[in-house]
């Protein structure tokens, strides 16, 4: 693809990657809804191997540290020729995104600041023990971190970066209201859901959501979002500034959810 029809292309989002194995990216690219987004020409993938760029008969692309330890970094000189063939077909408007344990760690917010960006991603799946750090200083436009813990390389991080900042391009989801409600869109976890039959094991799905009244829907399902973020993830509600509609139903969640707490105690012998 020619620099000009990347540029060219306003309502589509291109990634570019670089990995030892793009293969595993088939499982994103090739299935699902990223792969009704490719067909459909919203999203584009081109990918880079450093094993491509290597020059020795064995292919070499890991090499030792200095000051000893064990395992290996990535060799440097492939690793670096990569990325410049990336940027050079991602044109001017490229970021460089290294998936690192140091980096910024990955929220809703990220995503939906990479997804409103109008610059082609280029992301570097790294291994071993990672990158050479002048490489990191002389490559790399932004460090991102899928969370606190350890991968055996970056293509997972990667893939889970792509789909999350995918699912916020116009058109994928084919229902942007989709993307609207999900968890975390407004800060909060979604509601609970349910669908046919009425009754699963002798439990019945919610009077409320049967009613067709969309108003008493809309609340209920605010309640039971607020509620949820509040049983299990509390953090998320530090520091937020619930209007009075939040704030009420709220309270009314905790009341009901701590009345049958409070009889039980009462109960008690």
């Amino acid at each position: 693809m020619q620099t000009s029809e990347l540029e060219a292309q306003q309502t589509s989002k291109w990634f570019g990657v670089v990995s030892l194995f793009p293969q595993m990216f088939d499982a994103i690219t090739q299935q699902g809804v990223i792969s009704r987004a490719v067909k459909q020409g919203l999203l584009n993938f081109e990918f880079w191997n450093p094993r491509d760029f290597t020059s020795d008969k064995h292919h070499t692309v890991d090499d030792r540290p200095y000051g000893g330890g064990p395992g290996m970094l990535m060799k440097v000189e492939p690793l670096q020729a990569a990325i410049k063939a990336a940027r050079a077909a991602a044109g001017s408007t490229a970021k460089v995104i290294y998936l690192s344990p140091q980096g910024r760690k990955l929220d809703q917010a990220g995503v939906e600041e990479l997804a409103a960006c109008n610059k082609n991603l280029i992301l570097v799946a790294g291994r071993y023990e990672g990158i050479d750090e002048r490489l990191v200083a002389s490559e790399i436009d932004e460090e991102w971190s899928i969370g606190d813990y350890v991968l055996s390389g970056g293509e997972l991080a990667a893939m889970t970066l792509i789909d999350a900042v995918s699912r916020l391009v116009p058109g994928v989801l084919g229902h942007e209201a989709s993307a609207e409600e999900d968890s975390f869109v407004d800060g909060l976890l979604d509601c609970p859901h349910y669908t046919r039959p009425e009754e699963i094991n002798g439990v019945k799905v919610p009077e409320v959501l049967l009613s067709g009244n969309h108003e008493a829907i809309r609340r209920w399902r605010l309640k039971q979002a607020l509620g949820r973020t509040w049983l299990r993830r509390p953090d998320l509600l530090k520091g937020r500034q619930l209007n009075q509609e939040q704030q009420v139903l709220l309270t009314e969640f905790i009341r009901e959810y701590e009345a049958p707490l409070a009889r039980v105690q009462v109960e008690r012998p």
